[in-house]
């Protein structure tokens, strides 16, 4: 394989694996890694705790509400992210960049001579499993739950939605549910 780009951007949805493989790519290949999270953040997962907050937002706002919102969030992080990008392909700093906003849509605008995008999914089924382990929803009181099923249906509506976006870019799509599949990217990338 040839010598990977001068930056690796890992997109897509929460829970579906983004920072352990960013992670995992750093360290093997002794990158910077940088996480879109430590920019802004949106109000995020409901648990272990749920902030004040987090629970108003979530309980007062629609579905519709709170995935426009999330989109928004993302569209006024772009500039900055765009910004570390450029500024790390004019220093020639290598570089692994992984986050959810690292939409498919803005990705596309990108050179993508220079970066090579990613873009991680799963089906319904399988991120939700993930999401409610970790919030161990079954032992969430009711409210806590109905906050819970909130995020996770906003994750899972940005799954489906993102990964059309990135089809239609022809950004590369992951399905991490598919066994090895993330370890043959990392032996991939790793042997370059």
């Amino acid at each position: 394989m040839q010598q990977p780009a001068l930056g690796i951007l890992i997109g897509g949805t929460s829970h579906v694996g983004k920072s352990t493989l960013a992670g995992t790519l750093a360290r093997s290949l002794s990158r910077e890694l940088i996480s879109t999270d430590a920019l802004g953040r949106h109000p995020g997962r409901p648990w272990p705790t749920v902030r004040p907050e987090v629970a108003e937002y979530y309980a007062s706002l629609t579905d519709e509400t709170i995935h426009w919102f999330l989109k928004v969030h993302h569209e006024n992080m772009w500039p900055r992210i765009r910004q570390i990008v450029d500024s790390h392909r004019e220093r020639g700093q290598p570089f692994v960049l992984e986050g959810a906003a690292l939409r498919p849509e803005y990705v596309a605008t990108l050179d993508l001579g220079s970066v090579t995008a990613l873009f991680l999914h799963a089906d319904d089924d399988f991120l939700r499993r993930r999401m409610m382990d970790e919030a161990r929803r079954d032992e969430a009181y009711d409210e806590k739950a109905a906050i819970i099923e909130k995020f996770i249906e906003r994750s899972l509506r940005e799954n489906r939605e993102m990964l059309e976006a990135a089809r239609t870019a022809n950004i590369r799509c992951i399905h991490v549910a598919v066994p090895g599949a993330l370890d043959a990217l990392v032996q991939a990338f790793s042997a370059g």
